[in-house]
């Protein structure tokens, strides 16, 4: 069946197959995250983006094979509610971005700065960190060797627009910065787009508003 990244809290996972990656969206709490099963093709070894909520569901579509590793995007409480539960669970080593990892409540075992990466079996994936939603977001990229970029944007953009700055001007410009610098610049309009909430998107869908954001400031 065709990927669309349409979830549902409650509903099915959707199955994003690339040819040395498959990436599982499931939908969940109360506030619509999104967490992403990344599992490595050739070894089977997996990771999880976000263990927003709902430890139950995540754990299913875990499987029996476990994961090795989570990735927190940022430490706002809707993006962890579930983390304590899974790593007991697995024992999975836990990541997050060294200006975040003092408001997540679980112990982050790797501090991640800008253009560190982040194994899962033979597939490579690089942090990015952007300042502006919190101090230590940080979005994963994963460079198909196959095909297009694939990154996962946590909270700091979205179909339509960046991530929440709080009417602050300086965020929202240190956001914008980021995301122009290190997403739009350096990748193509391809790039897949799985953020921690809603409908994916590209960055080729989203290139044309970037001055309408600007100008805007949100």
């Amino acid at each position: 069946m065709t990927y669309t990244g349409a979830v549902k809290v409650g509903g099915p996972a959707d199955v994003h197959e690339l040819r040395d990656l498959m990436i599982t969206k499931i939908a969940v709490g109360p506030m619509d995250n999104n967490a992403y099963v990344l599992r490595c093709r050739a070894t089977d070894e997996q990771l999880l983006v976000d263990a927003a909520n709902d430890a139950h569901t995540l754990l299913g579509s875990i499987g029996d094979d476990s994961i090795t590793s989570v990735v927190t995007t940022h430490r706002h409480p809707d993006h962890w509610q579930a983390l304590a539960e899974v790593v007991a669970a697995t024992g999975a080593r836990t990541y997050a971005g060294r200006e975040d990892a003092e408001g997540i409540p679980v112990p982050t075992d790797v501090l991640l700065d800008d253009g560190d990466h982040i194994s899962v079996g033979h597939v490579r994936l690089t942090a990015r960190h952007l300042v502006g939603h919190t101090p230590g977001s940080v979005a994963l990229v994963y460079d198909d060797p196959h095909g297009h970029p694939h990154v996962f944007t946590g909270d700091c953009l979205f179909p339509g627009g960046l991530g929440n700055t709080r009417k602050d001007p300086e965020a929202f410009a240190a956001l914008y910065r980021d995301v122009t610098t290190k997403l739009f610049d350096v990748l193509p309009d391809e790039t897949w787009v799985y953020p921690g909430h809603g409908d994916d998107t590209s960055l080729g869908a989203e290139r044309p508003h970037l001055e309408e954001w600007r100008a805007r400031g949100w």
